[in-house]
């Protein structure tokens, strides 16, 4: 199917039937909880709800950094949200979020509990909370890496709800819309390459907030396991994000980031849940699955 058919738009919408694709059974109009769950709550200050998407990844990779630069207090219990099984629209997490979206934060560390919500509030947040932390204090600095930042949070919804929606997870393959949405990503690509020619990282010679909300889409869509889109896209043309990404990749802490509520992939990929450091060598799926 083309997508040349005619389609003419009703006066006034209605949801009188599921939209089809992957996600049909969580997609509705309205917001809310739709049933009664409350959240669990570890032993740490911080608090984070999530599924390792890549906006998932962005928090749990910022989380790891800190601690890897000696930020005791960014100990944190990484909890589960699987949202294919609607997890998101439990009471619980809609009071911490209530676009009923992952990732979502809670900071019990003050006197009053602080709730954080969207990926890129949460990055700001925690690097604003650790003394700037891979936030640059110079106000040019700054501005730059506000400036991707902000890019990523806009541009993502082309490459994610666009590109990737039409492409991998609609019911029909639509030519107008996923050669509309490819072409925005690859254009995309192209201002991150043109940009990384010049500088070392997005916002210069500095590993920041920025490279961190970037990397999990980008990075891995120049690698090509996003969507099994890398040959579409001709991935291999964007040498100077390449470079960086596996640059990025070869850090410790976003190694482990990237495995934090990990439901796919190779069972040694996978952290479930994440309470303490050594979860990372003692919890993963491979070593709580039972043999068969």
């Amino acid at each position: 199917m083309n997508g040349t058919t005619a389609y003419t738009p009703p006066t006034v919408w209605s949801w009188n039937k599921e939209s089809g694709g992957r996600f049909a059974n969580i997609n509705r109009p309205i917001a809310g909880a739709t049933h009664e769950k409350d959240l669990p709550v570890g032993r740490h200050p911080l608090q984070l709800y999530s599924l390792a998407t890549p906006n998932g990844v962005k928090v749990t990779v910022m989380l790891e950094e800190l601690l890897a630069l000696g930020h005791a207090g960014a100990e944190y219990d990484a909890w589960l949200i699987r949202i294919s099984d609607g997890d998101q629209f439990g009471s619980g997490f809609v009071a911490v979020n209530p676009n009923s979206k992952i990732p979502a934060l809670m900071d019990h560390s003050g006197d009053t509990p602080i709730r954080v919500f969207e990926s890129g509030a949460i990055l700001q947040y925690l690097a604003e909370k650790f003394g700037g932390a891979f936030f640059p204090t110079e106000r040019a600095a700054r501005a730059e890496c506000l400036s991707w930042l902000f890019w990523q949070m806009g541009s993502a919804p082309y490459l994610g709800g666009g590109f990737g929606h039409f492409y991998a997870y609609a019911p029909t393959k639509i030519e107008y819309a996923i050669d509309r949405f490819a072409m925005e990503v690859k254009r995309q690509l192209d201002v991150l390459d043109r940009q990384l020619a010049e500088s070392r990282y997005l916002a210069g010679d500095d590993y920041t907030i920025a490279d961190m909300a970037v990397w999990p889409w980008y990075g891995t869509l120049a690698k090509g396991q996003l969507y099994e889109a890398g040959e579409f896209l001709q991935v291999g043309e964007y040498k100077n994000v390449l470079r960086w990404t596996d640059e990025i990749a070869k850090r410790p802490a976003v190694q482990r980031g990237r495995m934090v509520n990990r439901a796919w992939g190779q069972p040694s990929s996978q952290l479930h849940e994440r309470h303490d450091a050594r979860d990372f060598e003692t919890r993963t799926q491979d070593k709580l699955e039972t043999p068969t």
